[in-house]
């Protein structure tokens, strides 16, 4: 029995497990930072389809519809490498010479100086900005749409009492908007929460990737066969690690809908 806990504790605390626990940073980083920039991207994109002015409302609505409509592995994938090759291209405009240029064998980048070398620092930021470009078009029609659901006899009211444009805009329209946009919101979220699975397509030591890792089958010439084909095992705890962040997120947006709807009256809490 001891022997049988010493192995699981020296197992599970060796270095391989200890850089799988601290991957779960990655993850949690990644789901907030793209949930932050998604609710940015959603707040200007509304705001673009709210516009007066046509070119504003074009932009809103070609965001929200294409970016909506593209897979989100394949834009998870786009994104990154053309920022990183755009940044390339820059940095060979103002490095590279022609001597350079036709000494590079490789098809890209133009010339060695201006190779960019990734890190997973780097990888990341790129990631949480896919993440909310992509849900930042899903955000910006919850917006759209919430911005339309105040009743106007209210913003009327709020206009005859005197208030001005900025004022009837953040204390009234924005401030009861949020009320019947976080319900949509809070979906939009769960699905940031289920996207940050695809983080070792961009090559991050994510917690999926070193599940995989640590599951797979073990062989030590020194001992032999460590363990069998044990991913199932580590997937279940990925499941439970994700229902965990689940459960957690809707009682942080019960709490954060009890907070906004706080002296507001509106259908959306009826």
């Amino acid at each position: 029995m001891i022997e049988d806990i010493g192995f699981w504790f020296s197992y599970l605390t060796n270095g391989k497990h200890l850089t799988w626990y601290a991957s779960f940073q990655f993850t949690i980083f990644a789901a907030l930072m793209g949930g932050a920039l998604a609710v940015i991207f959603g707040l200007a994109g509304a705001t673009m389809k709210n516009s007066r002015f046509m070119p504003l409302r074009l932009v809103g609505s070609i965001y929200s519809s294409i970016v909506r409509g593209v897979p989100d592995v394949l834009f998870f994938l786009f994104f990154p490498l053309a920022f990183e090759q755009a940044v390339e291209w820059v940095v060979a405009t103002q490095v590279c010479s022609p001597e350079a240029i036709a000494a590079q064998t490789a098809a890209w980048p133009p010339c060695r100086e201006a190779n960019w070398f990734l890190g997973t620092t780097e990888y990341l930021l790129l990631a949480s900005v896919s993440l909310g470009l992509v849900y930042g078009a899903f955000a910006t029609n919850v917006i759209h749409g919430a911005l339309r659901s105040v009743p106007a006899g209210q913003l009327e009211a709020a206009r005859a009492y005197g208030m001005s444009h900025s004022q009837v805009l953040w204390r009234i329209h924005v401030r009861q908007m949020w009320v019947y946009a976080l319900p949509g919101l809070s979906n939009v979220w769960m699905l940031i929460i289920k996207a940050t699975s695809l983080l070792s397509l961009l090559q991050i030591a994510d917690i999926v990737l070193w599940a995989d890792r640590l599951g797979a089958p073990n062989f030590l010439p020194a001992v032999g066969l460590v363990h069998e084909d044990w991913r199932w095992r580590y997937y279940l705890v990925l499941f439970v690690f994700y229902i965990l962040v689940t459960w957690l997120s809707e009682k942080g947006f019960e709490a954060i809908m009890r907070r906004v709807g706080k002296g507001i009256l509106s259908e959306a809490r009826a």
